[in-house]
């Protein structure tokens, strides 16, 4: 027992302190890891050191301090893969496929290293997991294994997980296998340890390994909904000293559940307010809602993992039922933007073509592309943030409806989040009330037509109620 008042441990999860927090501990005599294998966990080029060392698989590496010459390429093929030595949350993380990409990802990376230092790796192809597990006195037990969602190339947003990892126990424990020997590399021998982990053509190899919990929600929720289990408690008990046997029986699972994380996400712009929470929270199996923006917030649309617009929780006895649970409710909620806004409009005046970034909401054929192109034009012209003044003083009081596009309609189109034409179209019903599609060349009233279908293309439901509001606003 520790004397009132003393101070018995000291740990973090879910933040870039490992290195902070250790040297307090090695100074205090308090338990933990080695000053020197924190540094290891949060310097990625140590930790590739560490890792070439002891055979660890992980992909060829170089480290830059400064901008090169134009025309410098990495002693490796392309693609690769550009990040600071010492961030996390994929902040300054991209990939590069060409010279040219890898410049411009160099100089998005330096900005976010805290020692000026970044390093470019070879891509691994494959899917990638990650692992949470507590280390006590060498005894390295795993607390939970997940699938990661990433999109949005050259980006690498993580737009959920799902836990547990939608594997066989054989490829699971081939996983599990290179990870504890990179969590052994690293000299993390107590305390938490948090890996990326790939299964690539050659076999499994280290994205990274970090010393301390995973962020994004996974030990602080999905896995206790998944597993009964207490991780942040069980890594304060190890941090306090508490004996492996006690420790090891507080990470038995009392059952077998799925949970799912599932991100939302916002187009550019400013927040005018936020619809579906209460939706959101009535899906059976949703447990949270987190909210990143709020109204009068700026939006982005994310380049890392800290800046999506909140992320939803579910957990179900089946994978199907969790998954799901947290879909749904992700697409329940709804980001209405202010009006007029430059980012937003020119947003919306890109056309999205195929490797352009952000991506259309849409990604649709070509002939659905030309199909659009011959649409009548509607109130709204050609231009996706104008408007026809003259219509809308010639058609005040009656009511606003789109002209049908049954080609898009029922093409099997789905947005960034799963949404179909049909449910994106009834988000901008319940948020600019108005009629769904009419039956074309029957335009009651006033009629939304070509402009209405590539903002709602490009942009989504925000999209189009952003031209809407832009219309009634300026009329």
């Amino acid at each position: 027992m520790q004397p009132r008042g003393a101070l018995a441990g000291i740990m973090t999860a879910g933040t870039d302190f490992s290195a902070s927090v250790a040297w307090v501990a090695e100074r205090l005599g308090l338990p933990g890891l080695p000053y020197e294998a924190a540094l290891n966990a949060s310097d990625k080029e140590r930790m590739r050191f560490c890792f070439k060392r002891d055979g660890v698989p992980s992909p060829a590496f170089t480290t830059l301090s400064a901008a090169p010459a134009a025309g410098w390429e990495a002693p490796f093929p392309f693609p690769v893969v550009v990040k600071p030595v010492d961030n996390m949350g994929a902040r300054g993380c991209r990939r590069a496929d060409t010279v040219e990409d890898l410049q411009e990802a160099i100089h998005e990376a330096l900005p976010f290293s805290r020692s000026n230092k970044i390093i470019i790796e070879e891509y691994m192809e494959g899917p990638e997991f990650s692992v949470d597990a507590i280390v006590c006195q060498g005894e390295i037990t795993i607390a939970g294994l997940a699938d990661r969602h990433i999109v949005f190339p050259p980006y690498f947003i993580e737009m959920g997980h799902t836990m547990p990892a939608d594997i066989t126990p054989e490829t699971a424990g081939n996983l599990l296998s290179v990870f504890k020997a990179g969590v052994r590399s690293l000299g993390i021998a107590n305390g938490a340890a948090k890996g990326d982990v790939k299964l690539t053509p050659k076999g499994p190899m280290i994205g990274e390994i970090a010393a301390r919990l995973s962020g994004g929600y996974m030990s602080g929720w999905t896995y206790p909904y998944a597993s009964g289990v207490d991780v942040t408690r069980a890594a304060i008990r190890v941090a306090i000293g508490e004996s492996p046997m006690t420790i090891a029986a507080s990470l038995i699972p009392s059952r077998n559940w799925t949970s799912a994380e599932r991100a939302f996400i916002s187009i550019p712009g400013v927040v005018r307010s936020i619809a579906g929470c209460d939706a959101a929270k009535a899906v059976p199996y949703a447990r949270d809602i987190f909210l990143r923006v709020k109204s009068g917030d700026t939006a982005h649309f994310p380049v890392n993992n800290v800046s999506k617009a909140g992320n939803v929780i579910a957990a179900a006895p089946t994978r199907a039922e969790a998954v799901r649970a947290a879909e749904t409710a992700a697409r329940s909620l709804l980001i209405r933007l202010e009006t007029p806004n430059e980012a937003t409009a020119s947003f919306l005046e890109n056309d999205g073509a195929a490797g352009v970034f952000p991506p259309s909401a849409y990604t649709v054929s070509p002939e659905i592309q030309n199909m659009i192109e011959k649409l009548p034009s509607g109130i709204e012209k050609n231009m996706p943030c104008s408007y026809n003044k003259e219509a809308l003083e010639k058609n005040a009081g009656q009511s606003l409806s789109i002209m049908a596009f049954p080609e898009f309609e029922t093409a099997g189109y789905t947005d960034w989040l799963g949404r179909n034409a049909r449910e994106s179209l009834e988000a901008v019903r319940s948020l600019a009330g108005l009629s769904l599609p009419v039956k074309r060349g029957a335009c009651p009233g006033m009629a939304l037509g070509r402009g209405f279908w590539k903002a709602l293309i490009r942009g989504g439901y925000q999209g189009a109620v952003y031209l809407i509001d832009s219309l009634m606003s300026r009329g």
